[in-house]
This record gives structure tokens, C-alpha cells and sequence, in this order.
């Protein structure tokens, strides 16, 4: 089935991964191979890979530490039939984060679940990473099609500066600019106003959210350090006020 010309998968793609705060996950039970799929809560790594904490004495964490091989399906929650909606089911593996990714996971996973705060220092939690090997994503009729990971995550070869810059721009934008990001989620992106906080930024765009709503604003053009960032928020806030 051959999608429109109009259609762009991989922006798509995208957005349901940074949009997206839960999900099915589907493991393998050691031994048997049976399929088991839990609902689970995700966030998402500034390259758009699945975030996810759990807990080791859950049976999907047993399950991924036996055999790391996972599925996990993703839907826009649209209003109706939830099959008129568009989702994707990521096949890949997830992978314990250690070291210094701890630090990224957990700033991720916070901003986007603040009441993990109250468990996520227990002994048996820890951090995942799905690394995607690829993705089927269903969008309607005649858009519905097979993807590689580079057709939908982000390239972060070069954006080390960028990474270093974020945790300061999301807590200024949180603290500072309330009033631009309502007017990203307005007039930029057709929202209802609401009390709009940033979750993250990546070279792509910037993830919003205001209670269960999420939202995806995509840059016009990549950037890739704390400078850039600063400048195209601001041309996007200026943008945003031009439309009265």
C-alpha cells in the first residue's frame, strides 16, 4: 500500500515518539517465548528512542533481562475510533541504561512523568532504552508502511553542545517564558491555552506538555548548540506573536 505523495512518514513518525507518555509493551518470557505485552509509561531520549523506568520485580523487566528483544506500540489517543488514529509499533531492543546515561534517561523521564519523583530512587527501578532496529506505522488508509530507524529518529552526531545547553534552556523557558510557550502552542501549533511547560529539546524541535496533553514543535532547520537553540526560540516566539 503506497502512501501520498504528500505524506511525510518520518515527520509523523517523530511526533508520536515525542508525544506519546504510554504504551504496550510487548517481551518474550524466557523459556517459552510467549508473547506478554503491559501498559507502561514512556518518555523519550533527545534522538526519540523510548525512555522507560521499571521496576526489576515487574514480569516485562524479568522478560527483557532474559531476552532483550521488544515491541512497543504507540497510538495518538485521537478522539473516536482509536483504530481512525495514527500509531507505531517500534521492534527493537531495550537496553539497562549505566554510567553517565543515567543521568540524560532520568532528566528526560522526569519532565515528561513528575510524579516518578516519589519512586524513582527505589533499589529495584532502573532505566531502559529501546534502540529501535525499525517501525511499522499505520496513519489510514494508504498510509501505512514499513521504517528504518534513521527515516525516524534524530541525528545527534554533532549536537554535543546543544545536549549541554538543554537542561538550562528547559528550566529557563519553564521559569521565564510561560507566556512564549503558550504562544508556541496557540498560534504555532493550534492548541487551547493552557499552563504549557518545555519537557525537552533536541535538534529537531521542542516537546511541550500541559497535564496529559503533549505537543511537537519542529524547527524550521536543525540546530545543534545552546546559541542556535536560544535564537530559533526566539524567532519562533516572534513568529507566534506576528499572528496576533
Amino acid at each position: 500500500m503506497q502512501p501520498s505523495a504528500d505524506y511525510n512518514a518520518g515527520k509523523l513518525a517523530r511526533s508520536l515518539l515525542r508525544r506519546s507518555r504510554q504504551g504496550a509493551l510487548a517481551t518474550l518470557v524466557p523459556g517459552s517465548g510467549d508473547p506478554y505485552c503491559s501498559l507502561v509509561n514512556v518518555a523519550s531520549h533527545p534522538d526519540g528512542s523510548p525512555i522507560l523506568l521499571i521496576s526489576r520485580l515487574a514480569l516485562h523487566t524479568r522478560n527483557i533481562l532474559g531476552d532483550s528483544r521488544v515491541s512497543l506500540m504507540l497510538d495518538e489517543r485521537a478522539a473516536g475510533d482509536p483504530l481512525e488514529g495514527s500509531r507505531i509499533m517500534l521492534a527493537g531492543r531495550a537496553e539497562e541504561a549505566g554510567g553517565d546515561q543515567i543521568v540524560l534517561l532520568r532528566r528526560r523521564y522526569l519532565n515528561a512523568h513528575p510524579s516518578a519523583e516519589a519512586f524513582v530512587d527505589f533499589k529495584d527501578f532502573a532505566f531502559f532504552r529501546i534502540c529501535p532496529t525499525g517501525a511499522h506505522l499505520v496513519a489510514g488508509f494508504g498510509r501505512i508502511l514499513d521504517l528504518k530507524p534513521e527515516q525516524f529518529l534524530t541525528e545527534m552526531a554533532g549536537a554535543e553542545a546543544l545536549l549541554e545547553a538543554e537542561p538550562g534552556t528547559v528550566e529557563h523557558m519553564n521559569a521565564d517564558h510561560r507566556d512564549a510557550m503558550n504562544l508556541y502552542a496557540t498560534k504555532l501549533l493550534g492548541a487551547e491555552a493552557a499552563d504549557w511547560t518545555c519537557t525537552g529539546c533536541d535538534p529537531d524541535g521542542m516537546d511541550m506538555q500541559a497535564g496529559g496533553a503533549t505537543l511537537r514543535l519542529d524547527f524550521p532547520e536543525r540546530v545543534t548548540s545552546g546559541t542556535e537553540l536560544c535564537k530559533m526560540l526566539v524567532r519562533l516566539a516572534g513568529e507566534a506573536r506576528s499572528k496576533g
